[in-house]
């Protein structure tokens, strides 16, 4: 091990010197592609321990064990579904549109993929800080559902055309009311920098995050995302009781695992995201508390933006294993009758507030 070091001690210089005379441009490719790198290795391994985790919580709550033969404790089991769907044959409905058809999974999964770029995981790692990052979040997560329509179309099945309607019609309704929450946030966060709208939620204490002054935004922006990525109470899109799995009812093996990885990197995105606008992203709940104000609890980093993703992520799966299936009226009922509403309602009140400069979020607007 002491001649491992000393080479790479040997070698640091020349590296450092090789690094610093290479042109501006050549380096920040070589940083962005290893920050993208780390994000997507980390964004597969989420997704699939999420899904064990799904499994195993479900199965906790319903007094069962969930996964437990492939490696310890069923550790394994999402290794072993990935090499299962890769093995699997293709097959491709005879009078589907190909081209559509194979095209559809990569639809719905680079937008799930690319909206990462904007997320910003700590106060000095983001692949890209763009001013406009809240524009670039909502035009990406509105373009996952031209996946889910051209699987629907292009499999020429009924089951999944209708899914594939259910889930047009789904996302129209949710995503006006995301996008009004998102309205306030913006007001409050004088901003369209996700970062810029993470440091506006500094101050001495978890009271300056904006889920408080915004919480009905905050449950309106949560719930809309659960509608948005088809998870249960709102999973009519791939209602299995009623349209045999919804819009990829035709796809299998790799196809439909792609479609799979976009659900649940979906699902990751939409906890970061309401970390990120309403409960401080990287910013500690323990800043400015007396006696812990100077100690590693207060600072700011990626785990607690983590931990705050997780407890999120759990509420995924505790609705699913608690809420039965909405009928799909009563989802549009909700989407265009209360949510909308609320959020219009909401921005008004924080306009009359802001211009009167009354509330924690004046500042900011």
């Amino acid at each position: 091990m002491d001649w491992l070091m000393g080479m790479v001690a040997d070698l640091e210089p020349w590296l450092t010197a090789a690094w610093v005379a290479l042109p501006d441009t050549v380096r920040f490719v070589v940083v962005t592609l290893f920050k993208i790198g780390v994000v997507a290795i980390c964004l597969i391994i989420a997704v699939a321990y999420f899904t064990y985790w799904e499994r195993k919580i479900i199965g906790w709550i319903q007094n069962r064990i969930g996964p437990n033969r492939v490696g310890w404790k069923g550790v394994l089991q999402p290794f072993a579904d990935v090499l299962k769907m890769q093995i699997k044959e293709v097959v491709i409905p005879a009078n589907s549109n190909r081209f559509l058809f194979l095209t559809a999974p990569v639809v719905a999964l680079v937008p799930a993929l690319a909206v990462w770029a904007a997320v910003p995981m700590s106060e000095s790692f983001v692949i890209a800080d763009i001013n406009a990052g809240l524009l670039y979040v909502l035009a990406l997560t509105s373009m996952g559902v031209y996946g889910v329509i051209l699987a629907g179309w292009s499999s020429n099945s009924k089951y999944a055309f209708l899914g594939a309607m259910r889930c047009a019609a789904q996302i129209v309704a949710y995503e006006i009311a995301m996008g009004f929450a998102l309205v306030g946030v913006l007001m409050a966060g004088g901003s369209l920098n996700l970062g810029d709208i993470v440091r506006a939620q500094e101050g001495t204490s978890m009271l300056s995050w904006f889920v408080w002054p915004l919480f009905p935004l905050f449950l309106v922006y949560f719930i809309s995302g659960v509608a948005e990525t088809n998870r249960a109470p709102f999973d009519v899109a791939e209602g299995e009781s009623e349209i045999v799995a919804g819009f990829h009812v035709e796809y299998g093996g790799i196809g439909f695992g792609l479609f799979f990885l976009a659900e649940y990197a979906n699902m990751i995105l939409i906890t970061a995201l309401t970390a990120t606008f309403f409960l401080g992203g990287w910013l500690s709940p323990f800043a400015g508390v007396p006696g812990l104000a100077d100690t590693w609890l207060a600072a700011p980093s990626f785990g607690w933006l983590a931990l705050k993703m997780g407890f999120f992520c759990f509420c995924f799966l505790w609705f699913r294993a608690t809420f039965p299936r909405y009928r799909y009226d009563q989802i549009m009922r909700l989407g265009w009758k209360v949510f909308i509403p609320i959020t219009i309602v909401w921005i008004v009140v924080e306009g009359v507030m802001a211009a009167l400069e009354i509330g924690p979020w004046a500042a900011g607007v």
